[in-house]
């Protein structure tokens, strides 16, 4: 350090004909800086950058005198050395001098909407100035500190160790290249500072004082100036939308922005909070990460996750808002649904009292065509996530290069169903694609009828295993309620093995062995061989019902005895759900002879399986072809194998079983509370609140469950109502 500051002693004499009585180095990102005084008390700060950058220190020297003619203290001006010259070279670094500002940083300060307000407004000053320079040299710069750009550190996502931070910084990567990456040429493009950190911004008496470091100077869209002073102006605020405002009112009003540059802006924000995070992480793996780095790393986070609970349509309204702008007008629900039922049959029908125009959504959030957010608490369908950038992208590049059928050989087919198979037990190794849960319970029972040659099928009260005809023939929940025409003569239905509404609660056995022995009383009287027996591990449209412990280990033998074979419909079971099994079979220690797959594998694409052993398999080669156009296409594999490797690697799983457990622990706390809640049940993240009236008569309480789903739906969060009476408030979000 001694020897440092000798040298730029030595380098201030020589160079500009000072003589420090102070040399003091401050902080610096990639570059060395100090503070001279002089003994005249003069105050300087001598900057010593890596490599031979003369030409860019001299293009923003030129902003900086510009800027500091015309708003006088308020930026620095480059120093000339004696012989008039802006910087010099000296053992392969570039050396310059700047004046100095005195002030405090505005990450000091508390930022009041004052505050805020004369940042906004010496920023718009600036840029107005800017956007009169040209600057050939600034406008070919390229710096990996641009926004613009920030696709092109996507190598770098490897560097977040962090998966929840990764793939929130890789779905907004995939929203900037969708929504920004074709508006670039349309937007105004100036010379900016770029760099409007609140480490960057200086404060006297209460107000913005000055700008400093214009090491990041590049030619970029002018919204991008805007986006990144917000980014720190919001970081670390309960509502950054809010305290986004007092900047943003004044910018606008002295440098107006349009409507395309508005509505762009929480992307531009999202982009530079991406930016910062990827290169914040890369420089901690290449261990050159400052204590700057380290310590503003967590609340950049924070903000991150702030961000994807807000709609890029509430941040523009509220924008626009706020600046005059005109905003688009709230959804009309009646003009919506006449539109929807003029091409659409009513038996279709919509969630809540008030149905929601859904526009977008980003993991566990929904946002509505109006901006609101909703917390998903019920859709399972987007397993690992609504949007998942890891399962669009595998989409996207997979429809790119090749989708076909399964008549051709390519490796994504093999490949996936290796994977998939690797996650079941022996002797299930043999799988049938297809498109759906339903078509996979129909190719089922079709198999189950081919290798058994019997065609009676046990199914389960209040069961539902899809809608093809031979979907509703197999679920009492479609042929026992209402519009269905009661069970075929080969359907068995079996009473729900439920603990908690059943009959079957005493006696010597226990409650699951009871009624497996009542479920084999009644197949044994029906005097035919049996095809199969079908069941959920959680009996969802049943209200959420685990089949009750010991059935399926006591039915499945009985079952196999009179020929049939075992199915479990996993649709919504599968996949990790559960938290302390991959499959709900497991839980029950039984291994079925066909597992049913749907909704969570392709996280919202279409895609079904039936997973089998080799010789069911076997037996339905039988001469007549089975075939699905789409079943098994490149595509659906690529996002298939995508949805098993984020289950994997952001051990979701495991979180299924915390999340499970607290929240079912909350919950029962609620449940000593209120005795209108008779039972809280399910496994992980597969949860069901069976409502009553009165806990000893278990009466079912449907018009509380109708309430609080429509109450829960006004506060922004949805779940949904199921079983028999509708009086369980069921939840099984991503």
């Amino acid at each position: 350090m001694e020897n440092a500051a000798a040298m730029v002693d030595q380098l201030v004499r020589q160079m500009y004909g000072f003589e420090p009585t102070l040399i003091e180095e401050l902080a610096g990102y990639d570059n060395l800086n100090y503070k001279i005084k002089t003994s005249d008390d003069q105050q300087f700060v001598f900057k010593i950058n890596e490599g031979d950058g003369q030409k860019q220190f001299e293009a923003e020297s030129r902003i900086l005198n510009l800027l500091a003619q015309k708003y006088p203290g308020k930026f620095q001006n480059a120093v000339p050395t004696k012989d008039g010259q802006d910087s010099f070279l000296f053992e392969g670094k570039t050396c310059r001098m700047l004046s100095w500002l005195d002030g405090d940083f505005l990450a000091n300060e508390d930022h009041s909407a004052l505050l805020l307000s004369s940042f906004g407004s010496l920023m718009a000053h600036m840029d107005k100035t800017l956007l009169e320079i040209d600057d050939t040299v600034i406008k070919a710069r390229r710096i990996e500190w641009d926004v613009q750009h920030v696709l092109e550190l996507k190598p770098k996502l490897k560097s977040i160790t962090d998966p929840e931070v990764r793939k929130l910084v890789d779905y907004y990567l995939l929203q900037f290249k969708e929504a920004v990456l074709p508006e670039l040429p349309n937007l105004r493009k100036c010379i900016i500072h770029n760099d409007a950190n609140d480490w960057n911004i200086l404060v006297n008496q209460g107000a913005v004082s000055g700008i400093i470091d214009f090491g990041d100077v590049v030619y970029a869209p002018l919204i991008q100036e805007v986006a990144v002073a917000l980014t720190y102006v919001m970081t670390e605020k309960k509502l950054p939308l809010e305290s986004a405002l007092p900047f943003l009112t004044i910018y606008h009003k002295i440098l107006p922005l349009e409507v395309k540059e508005i509505d762009l802006l929480y992307y531009f924000i999202a982009g530079r909070v991406c930016l910062s995070l990827i290169q914040s992480f890369d420089a901690i793996q290449q261990g050159t990460a400052d204590d700057y780095t380290l310590i503003s790393q967590k609340p950049i986070i924070s903000l991150l996750k702030q961000w994807i609970a807000i709609s890029p349509e509430k941040a523009s309204n509220d924008f626009k808002n706020a600046l005059g702008f005109e905003v688009p007008a709230k959804t009309d629900y009646e003009v919506e649904l006449k539109r929807r039922h003029l091409h659409i049959g009513r038996v279709l029908s919509v969630s809540y009292q008030q149905p929601i125009k859904m526009k977008r959504a980003a993991f566990q959030y929904m946002f509505d065509a109006d901006g609101n957010t909703y917390l998903d608490a019920y859709n399972n369908i987007p397993h690992v996530g609504h949007q998942h950038p890891r399962v669009v992208e595998a989409g996207l590049r997979q429809m790119a290069m090749l989708n076909t059928n399964t008549r051709y050989i390519y490796d994504q087919l093999a490949s996936y169903a290796e994977k998939l198979l690797a996650k079941f037990p022996e002797p299930l190794n043999k799988v049938f694609f297809v498109n759906s849960g339903s078509e996979a319970s129909d190719l089922a029972i079709r198999i189950a009828h081919n290798f058994t040659n019997n065609s009676r099928v046990a199914v389960l009260e209040h069961g539902y295993h899809g809608n093809t005809r031979m979907g509703i023939n197999i679920s009492h929940y479609k042929f026992g309620g209402k519009g269905g025409r009661g069970p075929k003569n080969f359907i068995t239905t079996l009473p729900l093995p439920d603990e908690y509404r059943g009959a079957q609660q005493n006696g010597d056995r226990s409650v699951g062995e009871a009624y497996a022995h009542e479920a084999v009383s009644m197949l044994d009287k029906t005097g035919d061989p049996l095809a199969a027996f079908i069941a959920e591990p959680i009996v969802g449209c049943g209200g959420q019902v685990p089949l009750a412990e010991g059935y399926l280990k006591a039915l499945y033998p009985e079952i196999r005895k009179r020929g049939g074979l075992c199915i479990s419909d996993e649709v919504q079971t599968g996949f990790g759900r559960m938290g302390s099994h991959f499959w709900g079979f497991e839980m029950h220690g039984v291994v079925p002879d066909m597992v049913v797959l749907g909704k969570p594998m392709g996280n919202g694409h279409p895609m079904g399986a039936v997973v089998t052993t080799d010789e069911i398999a076997d037996a339905f080669n039988n001469g007549m072809e089975f075939f699905s156009s789409f079943g098994g296409n490149p595509v659906s594999c690529a996002i298939g194998m995508a949805v098993l490797d984020v289950i994997e690697e952001e051990q979701l799983q495991q979180n299924a079983l915390k999340t499970g457990n607290y929240f079912m622990d909350e919950l029962r706390k609620l449940q000593k509370e209120f005795r209108q809640i008779g039972d809280v049940r399910g496994s992980g993240l597969f949860i069901g609140i069976d409502l009553v009236t009165d806990p000893q008569s278990r009466e079912p309480n449907t018009q509380l469950a109708q309430y609080l789903k429509n109450k829960l739906r006004e506060s922004f969060i949805l779940v949904s109502t199921d079983g028999p009476y509708d009086n369980v408030i069921k939840m099984k979000p991503p």
